[in-house]
């Protein structure tokens, strides 16, 4: 008998946690078929999510839990328990019913057909319109610009099967970005669309600097524009200054009386634009080294505080 791995990270979820468990509990008791385990890792809570994981492991051995030591990202973690599953199989989605739970024996169908990896697609949301926006704008910003194929829209929700969660147990990888590593080593994949659903209960933990976060992870890791239109527009702004300095000597040998300087005004401007590019560009290339930093300092995903069921 196959087994079916879901896991499931969670943050200050005490409000989805038990019926999360009873969703998938009940959606996995119609596929008899499968064996499962369910994997909840917490990324140290403040509220009572960890007392109710304790009670939902309590009663129910399939049903597993890890507790972190302190809050080690939105990425992390997640990955740290992915690698933790035993299945033949790896299903994900979020705690706070936003990946629909119904979407699990659809992917567990594709699977069956031989695809590795099955990845959940939203083709609309019921999130905030502005906010589903700007995200569309930027997956098409970083499918642009990647060296890696990028999927649209893709958030991680899906199923992985266990060949690709040994190729990501072996990676090795202190800061991994999911959605860029099933870009860049996964198999052929099968995509599925959905509609994003409403947070059922509770707040997002996301927030302007964790969005900034995962959009500057995503950049660092699969881009190299940044750098080079920095050293394209340093040689162009160069080129043209020093263009722009010959033709004002040419002009000031050969008609001295008629040309003058002028423009304090505009001269601060230009200084203080050329000022703000090379700042930008600057900022950009200490995120690519406080990139490199992470991994070249190899500390690891997670640290566990506690395991429960396993």
């Amino acid at each position: 008998m196959k087994k079916l791995s879901i896991m499931v990270p969670c943050y200050n979820e005490e409000e989805n946690v038990v019926p999360m468990s009873e969703a998938l509990v009940k959606q996995l008791s119609e596929m008899p078929e499968y064996d499962y385990e369910i994997v909840f890792i917490d990324n140290c809570s403040l509220d009572s999510t960890r007392e109710k994981l304790r009670q939902i492991c309590k009663g129910n051995k399939k049903i597993k839990a890890i507790f972190n030591t302190r809050n080690f990202g939105q990425f992390n973690s997640p990955y740290h328990a992915i690698c933790q599953t035993t299945g033949d199989c790896t299903i994900t989605l979020c705690c706070d019913f936003q990946d629909p739970v119904e979407m699990i024996p659809k992917f567990v169908a594709e699977w069956e057909k031989g695809y590795k990896i099955v990845c959940g697609v939203k083709t609309s949301s019921k999130e905030n319109k502005i906010m589903y926006a700007l995200r569309s704008l930027y997956y098409k910003l970083i499918k642009k610009m990647s060296r890696a194929e990028q999927i649209e829209h893709f958030t991680g929700f899906g199923l992985y099967d266990k060949s690709f969660v040994d190729v990501l147990r072996r990676l090795d990888d202190p800061i991994p970005f999911m959605r860029g590593i099933v870009g860049e080593l996964g198999p052929k994949v099968k995509t599925i669309e959905y509609e994003q659903q409403r947070r059922r209960a509770g707040k997002t933990s996301n927030n302007f600097y964790s969005l900034y976060d995962a959009a500057m992870l995503s950049f660092t890791s699969y881009t190299k524009i940044v750098p080079r239109l920095a050293v394209f527009g340093g040689a162009f702004i160069s080129g043209t200054s020093a263009l722009a300095a010959l033709v004002c000597l040419v002009l000031k040998l050969i008609a001295p009386w008629r040309f003058f300087t002028s423009g304090t005004a505009a001269i601060i401007l230009t200084l203080l634009f050329v000022a703000g590019i090379q700042l930008f560009f600057t900022g950009f290339i200490a995120e690519y080294i406080m990139n490199i930093n992470t991994r070249v300092m190899k500390r690891p995903l997670v640290v566990e505080e506690e395991r429960i069921n396993f």
